[in-house]
């Protein structure tokens, strides 16, 4: 059944998500510290049994100089400059294994697919950890850190994101000039992110996005990972004001609000796990070309792989 709004009201509705003041301030020093650390890249090929790719195990500094992980696959025997794709992964996931996630190197790009620290052991491997501790905190990483924005994970894990576009830029493979990003759920989430904080993008992709609108997500879905920070709140009573101010620096509302390269939205009306009305809120702010599929009889799959094929014609045209 839908989840939240009509698609008529939806398409009306605006977000109420207020950003801190010091927004930019926080994630231009925030990169700042971040770039103060060699980006470091390493590249190995590995050998697949694959005939039509060629791919690459890739180590870069993401946040604090810590080690990030990313798989890069192009097409076999390219040297390039080749358009890339630059893709975040969803909640709970890593980046797999070498030969998962053919679809982008298929269609001739150079695809770096970027592991989350401290995620990979829900649905597919990850390889990057976390060092950074964290204080009391509910299982997942929703309320990791949440005691400061300085603290919060999803600091280090956008750092890592942008970190993970210049890694791919810096690659002889690519062209720095046609890079696009891409993800589901989080790794939509992450994508709008890095969309406001990487300038110069072709392209934005944000299937089914998760980390928008907080304040409006935490109190209309049961559904995980937002009912991690509800489940904590219920025991922290009294730090709900203060919760909501951290989140604010890592909502995608507000990432929206900044970010200005063409980009593709989609949502679905039966989705519990990020309700269509928090995926709008960031629509509606964002601050570039956009244009959003709604999905009425999906749930949070979107619209699986039809998903992949708008991304892929619009890269297509933000690239040729």
């Amino acid at each position: 059944m839908f989840t939240d709004l009509p698609e008529a009201a939806l398409r009306e509705h605006r977000s109420s998500q207020t950003e801190p003041a010091d927004f930019d301030r926080f994630w231009a020093d925030t990169l700042a510290e971040t770039r103060s650390h060699d980006l470091d890249v390493r590249v190995e090929q590995v050998e697949t049994g694959l005939e039509t790719l060629d791919v690459w195990d890739v180590t870069f500094a993401g946040w604090a100089g810590q080690p990030v992980r990313a798989w890069l696959r192009v097409p076999a025997g390219r040297t390039g400059p080749l358009p890339a794709v630059v893709q975040f992964v969803g909640y709970g996931g890593g980046r797999g294994a070498a030969v998962e996630n053919l679809f982008w190197a298929s269609a001739g790009f150079a695809h770096l697919q970027m592991d989350t620290r401290g995620q990979g052991s829900g649905w597919s491997r990850g390889d990057t950890a976390d060092p950074d501790g964290s204080g009391p905190a509910h299982p997942g990483v929703m309320t990791r850190g949440i005691d400061s924005a300085e603290t919060y994970y999803y600091r280090r894990v956008f750092a890592d994101a942008v970190r993970a576009v210049e890694a791919a830029r810096s690659l002889d493979v690519v062209d720095a000039d046609r890079v696009s990003v891409v993800g589901g759920s989080q790794g939509g989430g992450i994508a709008l992110a890095v969309a406001a904080l990487v300038p110069g993008l072709a392209a934005v992709a944000a299937y089914v996005p998760f980390l928008c609108d907080f304040r409006r997500a935490t109190v209309i879905t049961d559904a995980d990972p937002y009912k991690e920070i509800g489940r904590y709140l219920a025991v922290h009573r009294d730090r709900a004001s203060a919760v909501h101010e951290v989140l604010s620096y890592f909502d995608g509302v507000n990432f929206a609000r900044r970010a200005t390269a063409p980009a593709v939205f989609t949502t679905a009306l039966m989705d519990p796990t990020c309700p269509p009305s928090t995926v709008f809120g960031a629509f509606h702010e964002y601050a570039g070309p956009a244009e959003i599929t709604v999905w009425p009889y999906n749930g949070h799959e979107g619209g699986g792989v039809e998903d992949d094929l708008l991304a892929l014609a619009a890269f297509r045209a933000a690239t040729a």
